[in-house]
């Protein structure tokens, strides 16, 4: 199969509140898809519906060719799930739940392999209660990982860490796509989706209004801007937009050679993922 998750009409509906309203998507094998989205958009009702945690209202769905409301066993022996917030009983180390949930799947990953992935070495031995937030998540991530699934979804799954951290997250998740694993991924963090999605689609009161690759979004959302410091003292910047900086920059950057002036804090950018979302989910 081309496709690890294929949604068709999707519609679920809370009494009168119709939470997910029609969206359609697919996930390719091998590919890191962001779903993104404001609170209440419709983000996570979609999630619990692949995961086959909720039933849907209407549509088609299928995750690795398979319907998730049924939760077939062969289904969830390759899929590996992040949550939001999960629970551990606090009494037991890394090693101890990460074998006993390895041990559920007819073939885990080794158990120190998976430690060494999300960065948990030397904390083998440490009970749950004593590991920090950040920690947790990172445990949360090595159970998703042990069972060595095909299809990974991961919501919110550096939320807690700091920079660093969040950084070796990253490298983890392309670690993931490089050994040809498929990953749909939520968050808030504009930059994490920027930095780690193929494709991502932005979801607002249950409605997918724009998907494609990061770069495309951008590009298709505005010009470039090219800004430099004004040449005045007081730190303000010249702002010029732009669909051709070849020719602005050979026009500007002549002009200053010409009266022997610098373009200080010269900057050529195009419109970021963050900037297209912020577009497409402000309020009216």
């Amino acid at each position: 199969m081309e496709n690890a998750i294929e949604v068709s009409g999707l519609r679920k509906s809370y009494g009168d509140y119709e939470a997910v309203r029609g969206i359609d998507f697919t996930v390719r094998r091998g590919e890191v898809f962001g779903l993104l989205g404001p609170n209440g958009a419709g983000k996570t009702t979609t999630v619990e519906i692949l995961e086959g945690y909720r039933a849907r209202g209407e549509g088609d769905v299928a995750v690795l060719g398979f319907d998730p409301e049924q939760r077939p066993r062969a289904m969830r022996e390759r899929v590996g799930i992040v949550l939001q917030s999960t629970g551990i009983y606090r009494h037991v180390t890394v090693r101890e739940v990460l074998e006993h949930f390895g041990s559920l799947y007819p073939a885990p990953r080794a158990v120190d392999e998976v430690i060494g992935l999300v960065g948990l070495t030397g904390k083998e031995d440490q009970r749950a209660r004593r590991l920090s937030g950040g920690q947790l998540r990172r445990l949360d991530l090595a159970l998703a990982l042990v069972g060595d699934p095909e299809l990974i979804f991961l919501d919110e799954p550096t939320t807690g860490f700091d920079p660093a951290a969040r950084h070796a997250a990253w490298d983890t998740i392309r670690s993931l796509k490089a050994l040809g694993k498929t990953v749909l991924l939520t968050t808030h963090y504009l930059d994490e989706a920027q930095e780690l999605a193929d494709r991502v689609a932005i979801i607002k009161d249950g409605r997918i209004i724009v998907e494609g690759s990061p770069t495309e979004l951008g590009a298709a959302s505005g010009p470039y801007r090219i800004a430099y410091r004004a040449d005045n003292g007081d730190g303000t910047f010249v702002v010029h937009e732009t669909d051709d900086p070849t020719a602005l920059l050979h026009e500007l950057t002549e002009r200053a050679l010409a009266s022997g002036t610098r373009l200080e804090g010269l900057s050529v950018t195009r419109p970021t993922l963050e900037d297209v979302y912020l577009e497409l989910t402000a309020d009216a």
